[in-house]
């Protein structure tokens, strides 16, 4: 019968989050999972496996822990809303990291070859999860009027990954309000519907609720 864990498990991956998050995978040592940690190296390695298992379930959990709950916060929000309230809740948190951490995840597409097969479709899925969110704003937004329908809402939901992408990165190097601010600014003036496109959206439900 197998002996029970002698620490908190959840505690444990808490720590490695923090030490992964902060210094990335190849710049983390088992002596520094160990200091942050308070497990010996193998009792890491018993419980976890390699440096690298433990750093897929860190990533796991600091997925399931941040970017679930913010898709969850605004899906049900207005189009328009739910872009502006994703992107000012990365900003707040950006400028409120004295460390300037960054996306753990974002940090780990930057820091792992296209090639590696065990990370690539965990950091893939995730982003498409994003994009998901981001499209279906996009296209609920087109359908009540309130964004553009200049452009195809396939390209205006990739466009706000890449200003998020954009974002999370200059949070690192200048994690600035003006500067972060002025991105999602932007990107939110680009998306939201012209004058003339909001009167043909109103004439358009009113036909539909005349028929």
């Amino acid at each position: 019968m197998a002996r029970p864990r002698e620490f908190d498990e959840d505690a444990v991956l808490d720590a490695a989050v923090a030490c992964f998050w902060r210094h990335g995978f190849d710049a983390t040592s088992i002596r520094d999972l160990v200091g942050q940690t308070g497990l010996t190296a193998a009792s890491l390695y018993n419980a976890f496996g390699d440096k690298r298992s433990l750093f897929r379930l860190a990533l796991e959990r600091y997925i399931a822990g941040g970017i679930g709950p913010r898709l969850a916060r605004y899906e049900a929000a207005p189009p328009l809303d739910g872009v502006r309230g994703y992107l000012d809740d990365v900003v707040a948190r950006s400028l409120d990291d004295p460390a300037s951490k960054g996306c753990m995840v974002v940090n780990a597409a930057l820091e792992f070859a296209a090639q590696d097969a065990e990370f690539r479709p965990l950091i893939i899925g995730t982003f498409a999860r994003i994009e998901a969110f981001f499209l279906d704003c996009v296209r609920r937004g087109q359908g009540d009027g309130s964004i553009t329908r200049a452009m195809a809402a396939e390209d205006l939901a990739l466009h706000c990954l890449a200003v998020l992408m954009g974002v999370r990165v200059l949070a690192r190097i200048r994690p600035e309000r003006a500067v972060l601010n002025g991105a999602v600014a932007a990107l939110l003036a680009a998306l939201a519907a012209r004058p003339e496109e909001r009167l043909d959206g109103a004439a358009d439900r009113s036909e539909r609720g005349m028929t």
